[in-house]
């Protein structure tokens, strides 16, 4: 008996199953790759249990925050998905339970586990999907996400120019942008200033700062409100029936 095998035989929970964070502790331990484990544990006949990211087992999937969603919704594919490892990585420095229990919160699916589990959910499902932009009274756009990404850009780089490079966008659409943002604010959203070196380029405004956290903050919550209207009237009733059925 290797001395995986041994450590996995040592570790398996009451019911004579694998949990995942064991798993990766004997990775880390004997310094093999966390897949190479799971695939032992298979030729052992001992399964996964207890998923760290909620896709399967009993751990608490209460517990969630603003700050992991939007690391997830970094790394979230087209199709609500995030993979297993960047799930993970995401983690750092505000625990796995915060990411089990935001994946559960927003729907959103685990792909490639690392020890083998699974590759990717092949079961449907059903997604809720948000947009909000702010209009005026002539139904004109005032603000949104686009405009708000041109804002962000404009602080990264110190520049309009800098922003349309980063947005792919050529100068003068950029400026536009720029340019309607503005006309419905009477506050200034960017300052630029001549000159070289550090007193020279384009910043944003007190007044653009507040709009984009407003805006921010707006989103998610229409998001959290939607997700969870979501849940309660297409994925209650249908986990409902599949536990009669099972």
């Amino acid at each position: 008996m290797s001395n995986v095998e041994k450590m996995i035989s040592d570790s398996l929970n009451e019911e004579g199953k694998l949990d995942c964070k064991e798993a990766f502790k004997i990775a880390a331990k004997t310094k093999e790759d966390v897949t190479k484990v799971g695939k032992i544990a298979e030729n052992m006949g001992i399964r996964i249990d207890a998923c760290e990211l909620g896709q399967f087992g009993k751990l608490d999937k209460s517990h969630s925050s603003l700050e992991a969603k939007l690391r997830l919704d970094d790394l979230k594919d087209d199709k609500n998905r995030v993979t297993c490892k960047d799930a993970r990585d995401a983690a750092a420095g505000i625990g796995l339970k915060n990411i089990r229990g935001t994946l559960e919160k927003y729907g959103m699916d685990v792909t490639y586990c690392q020890l083998g589990c699974f590759k990717e959910k092949k079961s449907k499902r059903l997604y809720v999907k948000t947009k909000t932009w702010i209009e005026n009274e002539k139904g004109e756009l005032v603000f949104g996400k686009g405009k708000t990404q041109v804002l962000e850009d404009v602080e990264r780089t110190g520049s309009i120019s800098g922003a349309a490079e980063k947005l792919g966008m050529n100068y003068k659409k950029t400026w536009s942008h720029v340019q309607v943002l503005q006309k419905g604010f009477d506050a200034p959203l960017v300052e630029t200033q001549k000159g070289g070196g550090d007193r020279g380029g384009t910043t944003l405004g007190e007044h653009a700062h507040e709009l984009i956290e407003a805006y921010k903050t707006l989103q998610n919550e229409i998001e959290e409100f939607a997700n969870s209207r979501f849940k309660e009237l297409f994925l209650k009733p249908r986990n409902k029936r599949e536990r009669r059925d099972s």
